[in-house]
């Protein structure tokens, strides 16, 4: 591909490595800012054109290289030029091939879901004029080197028939591992994965281990009432300044008030012997001729000596 511009001088080396901000690889002593912008500029303008001669030979609808594109993820372009065509005294570009890591979930041989980040191939050109000359084989084993990663580590996005023909025959990637999404793998990706470790927290002193909570410690302090009858044992309760407001909800109960003490059982039955009928009673002991059967129990209880005055 040929630019109006130089492309030798831009671009020093036959492969030149490009970032996402896309500036000059070597700046010349005492180039201005305006220069260096034009120099940016260019390069930008040689993106674009790889991105858009790769979607055409792809039959994309758009180009998924650009210099926009570029600037807006942390991808690695690798440009190589043609050193020895030299038309115009310009120099021009032969392909590019553009890496970047992405964090994927892929599927194994047994279809369990992995997470990892690997590094994708995302675009691979050469020049129609130029194919089946080397020079794909040696940008590809280029960056192969540069990144110090095994074809068989790589996963390719979308890949042509092309690519996997190439990927074959020099690297022999023929068996694939099945995956949901369009990114594709070989056989042996997982050799050289390794999850990312596990952050545990960190391990307790044995001094700070406590046998309980500190809610635990706080109720341990409250003494707790004993449950009825054992907590009516006398006791003399402070009235209090104010008396409690009674509660105007149905769902509250009702304060109790402080607990009397024990009462005897002698005492107990002689009151009850002692407390006047209650008018109901009488009617219903005048009512019965014979008298109830507690007052005749209590009759014949009574000493014989009684039985003799009545």
């Amino acid at each position: 591909m040929e630019f109006p511009f130089d492309v030798d001088a831009l671009l020093p080396e036959r492969i030149t490595v490009l970032d996402q901000h896309l500036r000059p690889p070597a700046r010349r002593p005492g180039t201005t800012t305006s220069a260096r912008v034009d120099l940016q500029q260019q390069i930008m303008t040689i993106v674009d054109e790889l991105g858009k001669a790769s979607a055409k030979a792809q039959h994309l609808s758009a180009p998924i290289t650009s210099a926009s594109r570029m600037q807006s993820n942390r991808h690695v372009i690798y440009v190589l030029k043609d050193t020895s065509a030299r038309p115009a005294g310009k120099g021009a570009i032969i392909g590019f091939l553009k890496v970047g890591y992405k964090k994927l979930f892929v599927l194994d041989d047994r279809e369990a879901h992995n997470e990892v980040e690997p590094l994708c191939i995302l675009d691979f050109y050469i020049h129609e004029t130029v194919q089946r000359h080397g020079h794909g084989r040696e940008l590809f084993q280029y960056m192969l080197q540069k990144e110090r990663v095994e074809p068989h580590q790589l996963a390719i996005d979308r890949p042509s028939q092309k690519l996997l023909k190439f990927l074959n025959k020099h690297y022999n990637l023929e068996t694939t591992v099945p995956q949901v999404n369009n990114f594709v793998i070989f056989e042996g990706f997982f050799a050289h994965q390794h999850p990312p470790p596990r952050k545990l927290p960190p391990k307790r002193a044995e001094g700070d281990i406590k046998p309980y909570s500190s809610s635990d410690r706080e109720f341990l302090k409250v003494a707790v009432e004993p449950p009825w009858p054992l907590n009516r044992a006398p006791r003399r309760a402070t009235p209090p300044a104010h008396p409690p407001p009674r509660s105007s909800s149905l769902g509250n109960s009702p304060e109790r008030g402080p607990l009397r003490p024990f009462v005897p059982e002698q005492e107990l039955l002689r009151s009850l012997r002692l407390c006047p009928p209650h008018p109901t009673a009488r009617l219903l002991l005048a009512a019965d001729p014979g008298g109830s059967s507690a007052q005749r129990r209590r009759t014949s209880s009574l000493p014989r000596s009684d039985e003799s005055r009545y």
